[in-house]
């Protein structure tokens, strides 16, 4: 892999968000490559959260009063090294051991890196961790709050349900979950495998406060993350609307960027593409 991107210097959201992009490209490069669409369609989201929401102590990653994260897409772990290492949980010289053997850096997260509240990647199981550890805080009097990342995939699992239905009934105002909503699939669209439409009103049906906002937008995603819990004392949910491999022309809502190595030749190719978008944004 060639030079860590990843400052350490603070940077305006999208400028980090931007950077992140770049990381996960190089973190394509490793021996089995990586999961490059689901991590850049989650990008924006991640960036956000840690750059400008999560109460956090990079010095003192168990702190007991902090906000939690759960990826509960385990598979996107290039996006959250990439913002972890940005916020001074892992020294940024070290995303160039992702993937490699012997490190800390796996294809999903582990829970001995810090920051990483528990191993995901199984999908289906993070809401259900979430809850509990909403939960948690709550009974030990804590202002914690509970942000879980799921894929759209993902919520086609009935364990998700069982914790929407738990947390709606036990009034988990802390607990905030997001669907990354690509609407693509390792096995190809999602409405093609096992419809999720209407997820709005589905999520709402199950007694959550849900929020519909684009997932590339920094300014509606801030809106919809840093809102207030619902004054009822509900769970809120946030259908970020998302591209699979946004930002990258040759990966763009297509199912084959799903999980790809990159070779020199494509990683020059993808990065030339990003940095030409990028320079294209207002």
């Amino acid at each position: 892999m060639s030079d860590v991107l990843i400052p350490r210097a603070p940077a305006s959201t999208a400028e980090l968000a931007q950077l992140v992009r770049e990381q996960i490209l190089e973190m394509g490069t490793s021996p089995d490559g990586t999961h490059v669409g689901g991590s850049l369609s989650a990008a924006d989201i991640m960036t956000l959260l840690y750059n400008e929401v999560l109460r956090l102590r990079p010095d003192e990653p168990d702190w007991a009063d902090r906000d939690r994260f759960i990826l509960s897409k385990g598979h996107a772990s290039a996006a959250l090294y990439a913002v972890l290492a940005a916020r001074g949980f892992l020294p940024t010289e070290e995303l160039a051991s992702y993937g490699v053997t012997g490190g800390r850096l796996a294809g999903h997260p582990l829970r001995r890196l810090p920051g990483v509240e528990f191993p995901s990647g199984s999908l289906g199981h993070g809401l259900s961790l979430g809850v509990g550890s909403a939960l948690a805080a709550r009974r030990q009097g804590r202002p914690s709050r509970v942000f879980v990342l799921m894929g759209d995939g993902e919520i086609q699992e009935g364990s998700v349900w069982e914790a929407a239905m738990s947390a709606a009934h036990l009034r988990l105002g802390n607990l905030t979950a997001i669907v990354d909503r690509n609407r693509l699939q390792i096995t190809g669209h999602t409405e093609e495998r096992m419809g999720l439409e209407p997820l709005a009103d589905k999520w709402r049906a199950f007694g959550w406060h849900t929020v519909e906002a684009d997932g590339h937008d920094l300014d509606a995603l801030r809106a919809a993350l840093t809102a207030p819990p619902a004054p009822d004392d509900r769970p809120t949910m946030v259908i970020a609307e998302t591209v699979k491999g946004k930002g990258v022309p040759l990966f763009e809502d297509k199912k084959k960027s799903h999980s790809v190595k990159l070779s020199p030749n494509l990683h020059r190719r993808a990065l030339a593409g990003l940095r030409a978008r990028s320079r294209r944004q207002p």
